[in-house]
């Protein structure tokens, strides 16, 4: 039997995760990182994030993106609060502040849009009433089950974003938009050439990110910061973009969400497929 395949012990792995939970907090980094690392040997897949976490805690490799298992469970088990808990506690407007640079910026109706991370559809809300047509993607089942029951997409597919661009063969899309999906991503190459494969020449792709000073970065195009949650640098979207065959409409500072009563800065980029 491979360790794929291997049961997990649920009751040990809850015991490990809860005690490097709580090694964590107490600022005890070494011993709690010791516990993470039993938390994947108990659980490859990391549904819990430990990955994540050692490489917050800087005890661990920064992983080119955050465990699928462990999004699809982060999302899944807050589906039903997420947006109180994401727009009227935590402040996320994120959704309206695209609507209203691409009104501002004049940038027009869209034929069809393409929604990754959709969600709950906050952003499909919010851009419902410019496209004639909108897709919605997300890992989380039950967040496209809401999603679903708001009526807003026109079709909705269960899928991680990277997947659904490399496979996707319907038509193009002239709108690509990516809200709060760049935190649980770190390396993003994969992402903007999946973009340019399903964009019409000309086709937007908007996203935002979040951030943290450059001397933290200390010349790193992107890290996992003290949420757990990727940050990544201006300098590292801007290089990317360009290289991948994007022009650069705008970069805008934003307050991406609060998070413990701080701001968390981040940009709204708008980039155009040449």
């Amino acid at each position: 039997m491979t360790q794929k395949n291997k049961k997990i012990d649920e009751e040990a792995l809850a015991e490990a995760y809860n005690r490097a939970l709580s090694l964590e907090k107490s600022g005890n980094f070494d011993a709690a990182a010791a516990a993470y690392r039993e938390v994947l040997d108990l659980d490859p897949d990391d549904h819990g994030g430990a990955s994540v976490r050692l490489a917050s805690m800087g005890r661990g490799e920064t992983p080119f993106k955050a465990p699928d298992a462990y999004v699809a469970t982060l999302f899944d088990q807050h589906a039903d609060v997420f947006d109180n808990v994401l727009v009227d506690q935590l402040g996320y407007c994120v959704p309206l502040l695209v609507r209203q640079r691409v009104q501002a910026l004049d940038l027009g109706s869209f034929k069809r849009i393409l929604d990754l991370g959709c969600g709950t559809g906050l952003t499909g809300g919010a851009l419902r009433d410019l496209a004639e047509d909108i897709t919605g993607i997300d890992l989380s089942e039950n967040m496209v089950e809401i999603a679903h029951e708001k009526d807003l997409y026109e079709t909705l597919y269960v899928a991680e974003a990277i997947d659904f661009l490399d496979d996707n063969e319907e038509a193009p899309f002239d709108l690509i938009v990516a809200t709060d999906v760049l935190p649980y991503m770190g390396a993003l190459e994969a992402l903007f050439f999946g973009a340019v494969d399903n964009l019409v020449p000309g086709g937007l792709l908007i996203f935002s990110s979040e951030t943290l000073p450059e001397e933290t970065f200390a010349g790193k195009p992107f890290m996992v910061g003290p949420h757990q949650r990727f940050a990544h640098s201006e300098a590292y979207l801007r290089d990317r973009l360009t290289a991948t065959g994007f022009e650069i409409v705008e970069v805008t500072d934003i307050t991406v969400r609060m998070e413990e009563g701080e701001p968390i800065a981040g940009q709204l980029v708008i980039a155009r497929f040449l």
